[in-house]
């Protein structure tokens, strides 16, 4: 969820313009009401992944450290498709240990709309971190790759990409728009950090 900060008196100028006053109270309180109320829909509204034209939910991936590639539709009109996604499990594994985990779907979703957002969903995606195991996640820890000790790569609830031909400050900038969870700009390695956590950004 995240609350963008905006003031009463931003929202009602000309309402502020009146000096303080009992008569004014009523109405005072009525436009405090209405904001509040806005605000609290604005925060809980989530943004809904987007189909393409023909309905479908596509991806397409090159990991860097194993060199596989992977095109797939792993969503239709009616869900999410079980042997697609076990598929897209098995990919994103830790390269280290080839431990699988379930990854959270909404990581997918959020790649095939940062690519719609992009302007073209057929972008290859290469993949540079994708489940980690807490043995992969303290390994580099202590190595200092500066991961963070609770990192949600081990919850498979993070990824870490980049998408060539496409600046990874734009690919950063088209993430934090689609205000889906965290975002992380790694401009001296050339990657950007997603998940589906919660709104923040470093």
């Amino acid at each position: 969820m995240q609350i963008h900060a905006t003031s009463v008196a931003s929202l009602f100028p000309e309402s502020f313009a009146l000096s303080w006053s009992p008569n004014n109270l009523p109405r005072i309180l009525l436009l405090t009401l209405t904001f509040t109320t806005g605000l609290v829909f604005h925060a809980g509204a989530e943004p809904k992944p987007q189909p393409l034209s023909d309905g479908s939910y596509q991806l397409h991936l090159v990991h860097t450290h194993t060199g596989e590639r992977l095109n797939i539709v792993y969503r239709d009109g009616a869900g999410y498709d079980p042997q697609s996604l076990a598929r897209l499990n098995r990919y994103l594994r830790d390269h280290r240990t080839s431990e699988v985990h379930e990854y959270d779907p909404r990581v997918f979703d959020l790649l095939h709309d940062l690519t719609t957002a992009l302007g073209n969903p057929a972008l290859e995606i290469d993949v540079v971190c994708g489940y980690r195991t807490p043995w992969s996640n303290e390994f580099l820890r202590t190595h200092g790759h500066g991961v963070a000790r609770h990192s949600l790569h081990m919850q498979a609830m993070a990824i870490d990409i980049r998408i060539p031909g496409v600046p990874t400050a734009q690919v950063r900038d088209a993430a934090l728009a689609l205000h889906r969870g965290g975002v992380g700009y790694y401009a001296a390695s050339d990657f950007v950090h997603v998940d589906v956590g919660r709104i923040r950004h470093w």
